[in-house]
């Protein structure tokens, strides 16, 4: 199990990523990226803590650490300027927090994730067929969600992308331990999704392929 949407205590997460990937660990994954919420206020502080918590880590338990980000709710225009921030800082995963129907993010947001070439859009909600088309020629992944909330529009995601043919990924934004998916679960979100039985291997092969970008070996 592969999970590439995580917060720690350096944003709104409940855990130091110590026990985080331990978590994480006796859950059966194999690798996790730790990407808090940051904008222009603390991606200098956030990003190099959780690069540090990653370099620690990796080697000494079984779980591959990614350090990452989520960029959230930042005004459109930033977008581009702090996705390559977070590159610049370490993060080897670049998430943007996607135009969730739940909750009122900058409309925009959607299309200036795709034009930076962030790693993942999560929750995108009503995203449109063009942004879909958009994100498969600019390799951008798109998110099936397990947490609340943001899983509502799942199907309308997972849709779109298999008529065009764009990347997914799912991953749990997880905040806190009973976040964390079992696989039966997480196959079952996949499944609820209009995906399919046997889609998780398909979502985790693509959560695999994400990670060489930045770990070759991996």
């Amino acid at each position: 199990m592969i999970d590439l949407h995580t917060h720690s205590i350096f944003s709104d997460g409940v855990l130091i990523p110590t026990e985080l990937v331990r978590r994480f660990e006796a859950a059966g994954y194999k690798a996790l990226a730790i990407t808090d919420h940051v904008g222009p206020s603390n991606i200098d502080f956030v990003i190099p803590r959780i690069v540090k918590a990653a370099e620690a880590l990796n080697g000494s338990q079984p779980v591959t650490v990614l350090p990452g980000a989520e960029l959230t709710h930042v005004p459109p225009s930033l977008i581009p300027s702090l996705v390559n921030r977070a590159r610049e800082l370490g993060a080897a995963i670049v998430v943007v927090h996607g135009e969730t129907i739940v909750e009122p993010v900058p409309p925009g947001t959607n299309r200036a994730a795709i034009e930076a070439k962030a790693d993942i859009l999560a929750h995108p909600g009503l995203i449109t067929e063009e942004e879909v088309e958009f994100a498969k020629v600019n390799d951008v992944f798109l998110e099936i969600s397990g947490r609340h909330g943001h899983s509502f529009t799942n199907g309308h995601v997972a849709a779109l992308a298999s008529r065009v043919g764009a990347t997914l990924v799912l991953n749990s934004d997880t905040h806190s331990p009973q976040d964390i998916l079992p696989r039966e679960l997480a196959e079952k979100i996949a499944a609820g999704a209009g995906l399919g039985k046997e889609a998780l291997d398909m979502l985790l092969n693509n959560s695999r392929r994400l990670i060489k970008r930045s770990l070759p070996a991996f």
